[in-house]
């Protein structure tokens, strides 16, 4: 059985904390280690880590630099051939989850799923593209809690860029793909749940999230990054003409085709 490193980052949510941890504990598979780093909280957090000390692998409680100083501090001490992120809150969808995913981890650098994400107004799938195009991953990426990533591929591209505060993932998986060729395989089913209250889903993020993916897209691929933009544009234009009252009526007519 291939050793899975599952790395859980944590800053003040105790019972977020207590919820993956419960989640990890209860696997029925068992070739994993468990990786906490905690960035120095005082609600409390590091009691129940403390709690759950023989159950840990390896565990830090201390000030750091932010989220991905955080993971990045996972990632130096993980031995697994992959490496998988649940963040504080979020959790296996059930005890077998990690038996369910062993099956799919094999050569690929990257392995990635759908996930059930809860918002206030309701839970929905997430689903992802079987072909991870440029077009996709420059606004979006395949959630990181249904992504597994090979150690070997931090190794070679370098760990998560601490100079960003809320895209490091995504920059590491669009450089990763679309600049590396990391190989990937997509897998059409749901093993955990993300609960969408952390920093990227807060509305005040979405504005650093665009600066941070434009600085990215700018330095690494400025051209399609053009291209990309001209394209959303002509969309745009052609969404508008077909709301304009003049081209509905020329439709109507007959005059000109629906389009």
């Amino acid at each position: 059985m291939m050793l899975i490193s599952i790395i859980t980052i944590n800053y003040n949510d105790k019972l977020g904390l207590e919820r993956t941890i419960r989640s990890v504990q209860n696997q029925t598979y068992s070739n994993f280690e468990f990786i906490v780093i905690d960035g120095g909280s005082s609600d409390g957090s590091k009691e129940i880590i403390e709690l759950n000390t023989e159950k840990l692998d390896f565990w830090v409680s201390e000030p750091d630099n932010g989220i991905y100083h955080a993971m990045n501090k996972g990632i130096k001490v993980a031995k697994g051939e992959y490496l998988y992120f649940l963040n504080s809150g979020d959790h296996f969808d059930n005890y077998n989850a990690l038996e369910k995913i062993n099956a799919h981890l094999t050569e690929k650098d990257v392995v990635y799923f759908d996930i059930k994400v809860v918002e206030k107004k309701g839970v929905r799938i997430k689903k992802c593209p079987k072909q991870l195009s440029f077009q996709f991953l420059h606004q979006d990426l395949p959630a990181h809690q249904a992504t597994f990533i090979k150690k070997s591929l931090f190794e070679s591209l370098g760990y998560y860029d601490e100079n960003l505060k809320i895209v490091s993932d995504w920059k590491f998986l669009i450089l990763a793909i679309c600049k590396h060729q990391a190989s990937y395989k997509y897998i059409e089913d749901v093993f955990s749940i993300y609960y969408a209250d952390g920093l990227s889903s807060k509305e005040e993020s979405q504005s650093l999230i665009k600066f941070e993916r434009e600085q990215v897209l700018n330095a690494e691929f400025s051209a399609f990054f053009v291209d990309v933009k001209e394209r959303y544009k002509l969309e745009r234009n052609l969404r508008n003409l077909r709301k304009s009252k003049t081209i509905k009526l020329l439709v109507k007519l007959g005059l000109i085709h629906e389009f």
